[in-house]
């Protein structure tokens, strides 16, 4: 064995060692001069929504929604049109359902919302219910009633109030949400409450229906359950509420070609069921008490009689003491685009 190998291993491992320090050094250097990967996630879409029984459901249980944007979609459930408010003023949505009584409280105030797409008229299926132990043919006046504030449902028994020439002084007001009402109304906690389906079908059992979102409707003072976005939503994504409104008019046709047969369907009345906790063979029932445009009607009610129904709405709130002012217009909370972008597909 030659004397010189164990050196020429030794000057072997030192330039090595040097090898691996320069590469290390050389990758750090590149890492500071890079650029920072961009992230490629984009932010999911948050839609809130009520427990109303409608033909959207459907879709939202099919994730019919998600398919046609592309987009991931985060849906948060509310009891409420006051409870979607607050969540749509705190920037916690982007899409929202609410009824036009809460939406006009918004517009009025202010908050940066419009409406792209009515999800259902109210006919039969918001009322004013009366136990039958507390003589509902003895008129209102000394009733505990209960209803969610600031909702189509209290806009609409404040009408009814008006319109019966009873002073709201001398009923008693409860602000309840739908579930809560229905929990009081087993206690006998109340006498009466102004509520929509699902809930509105608990109560019948033991109750006797006064006053229904026809009979307001017919006074002048219709109501609407809307699909509401954020402005800076709406200016951003245009053809997410175009894709959502024609997803949605998809399944509006399918129920108004099947209402009379729905129940013949117990995969989809299931699937709402399970959506807004109605009881199945109730989902029929309820879907029939409400009229739901298609897109051709959409258009015409958003581009004609749905600013001044609106306007006409805050100022019954603000004579109520409910808003402050009301806008002179609220035409410019009102989005077009979305359903005749719909209807040209």
């Amino acid at each position: 064995m030659s004397l010189y190998q164990p050196q020429k291993k030794n000057k072997l491992k030192v330039i090595l060692s040097l090898l691996a320090a320069l590469a290390v050094i050389s990758a750090f250097i590149y890492s500071q001069k890079a650029p920072a990967p961009q992230a490629t996630t984009e932010k999911p879409v948050v839609i809130a929504y009520q427990a109303i029984i409608d033909p959207g459901k459907i879709a939202q249980a099919n994730h019919a929604y998600e398919a046609a944007t592309g987009k991931q979609i985060i849906w948060k459930k509310f009891d409420s049109g006051a409870d979607v408010l607050t969540a749509l003023a705190a920037g916690e949505a982007d899409i929202a359902n609410m009824g036009s009584a809460p939406f006009t409280v918004a517009a009025s105030r202010g908050l940066p919302v419009e409406v792209f797409y009515i999800s259902g008229i109210p006919d039969t299926a918001e009322a004013l219910i009366v136990r039958n132990d507390r003589n509902p043919s003895g008129g209102l006046a000394g009733k505990k009633i209960a209803v969610p504030f600031t909702s189509t449902a209290h806009y609409s028994l404040l009408a009814t109030l008006e319109n019966l020439n009873i002073d709201e002084k001398s009923v008693q007001l409860i602000n309840l949400r739908p579930a809560e009402i229905a929990a009081a109304w087993e206690r006998g906690d109340i006498d009466a409450a102004y509520v929509w389906e699902p809930a509105l079908s608990q109560l019948k059992a033991n109750g006797q229906i006064l006053i229904s979102g026809r009979d307001v409707r017919a006074w002048g003072k219709p109501t609407y359950d809307l699909w509401v976005a954020d402005s800076k939503f709406a200016a951003q994504h245009p053809d997410v509420l175009a894709q959502f409104a024609a997803v949605t008019d998809i399944e509006v046709q399918w129920y108004q070609r099947n209402k009379n047969t729905i129940a013949d369907f117990p995969d989809i009345t299931g699937k709402i069921a399970r959506l807004t906790g109605a009881r199945p063979e109730d989902v029929p029932g309820v879907m029939a008490g409400s009229d739901y445009p298609v897109l051709k009607e959409q258009k015409q009610i958003l581009t004609t009689t749905l600013a001044d129904d609106i306007h006409n709405t805050a100022l019954f709130l603000q004579q109520q003491g409910s808003i402050d002012s009301v806008k002179d217009s609220y035409a410019g909370n009102i989005n077009t685009e979305a359903v005749t972008t719909a209807a040209g597909k």
